[in-house]
């Protein structure tokens, strides 16, 4: 079996393969100072919940955008586990993608950008609507071009809280009208169609940029409740990341 973590700003999660079949998922909030000890412990619990014993694990891969939580995951892996690790972005991992930036790039960008060309070969736009949300661009050849970074909707959501003492907590909803009549629906509106004209707008901005037609999916938690009303986003596939560990991974194991 294989465990494929994804080590994200705000979650880590956690997922168990048999072969290319997803058995179980687990998400626990990433905490940067972790130490490896504390993923035994959790980590023990959960696989026993689900009967799997931890021995079954027989390799591991980490995508991560948190450098200091790779240290603890890392002895997680080589001193409990025992297990082959690959860790995307420091090992030359063959990703199935070729980039053109001329910096660093997350993991989870390139993992998702890599898994949506295995998938679609054509010119992409990747968004992810995790703690930040992210576009990524792939070209009709396979080479990921770049793309553009904007605050995620959780963060604005509380950016503007913190900022505004009297603004009530809201959840994030798809609200019935962009007028809002008092402040919570106003609040309400302000956050689900401001960054859906948001997407939209810089989605259709790097299609005329590119200057050819291009397919455009969503991931991210979030990507369920935007993606069905974004005049853009052709598909989601909530799973994206963690697919695509799987699929660096099966193309690298030796």
């Amino acid at each position: 079996m294989l465990l494929a973590i994804d080590v994200g700003n705000t979650n880590t999660e956690f997922a168990l393969f048999d072969g290319e079949e997803l058995l179980r998922t687990w998400r626990l909030r990433t905490e940067r100072h972790r130490t490896a000890d504390e993923y035994v412990i959790w980590l023990h619990q959960m696989f026993a919940a689900a009967g799997y014993p931890m021995q079954s694990v027989r390799a591991a891969i980490i995508g991560s955008v948190v450098p200091e939580a790779l240290f603890p995951l890392r002895q997680f892996c080589k001193h409990t586990l025992g297990v082959p690790l690959m860790m995307v972005g420091e090992d030359a991992l063959d990703l199935g993608i070729r980039t053109a930036t001329q910096g660093e790039v997350g993991a989870d960008r390139l993992v998702n950008a890599a898994e949506a060309w295995r998938r679609y070969r054509m010119p992409l736009v990747i968004v992810d609507f995790g703690t930040a949300t992210t576009f990524d661009v792939v070209s009709g050849e396979g080479v990921y071009l770049g793309g553009a970074i904007a605050p995620g909707v959780n963060l604005s959501l509380e950016a503007l809280q913190a900022a505004a003492s009297k603004l009530p907590g809201i959840r994030i909803r798809k609200p019935e009208n962009v007028i809002g009549r008092a402040t919570v629906p106003a609040m309400e509106s302000g956050i689900f169609y401001g960054y859906l004209g948001l997407v939209d707008g810089i989605n259709r901005r790097i299609i005329s940029e590119y200057g050819q037609p291009m397919k455009i999916i969503a991931t991210g938690g979030l990507s369920a409740l935007y993606a069905p009303h974004s005049e853009t986003i052709e598909a989601s596939i909530e799973d994206l990341t963690i697919r695509g560990l799987l699929t660096i991974y099966l193309a690298n194991r030796t």
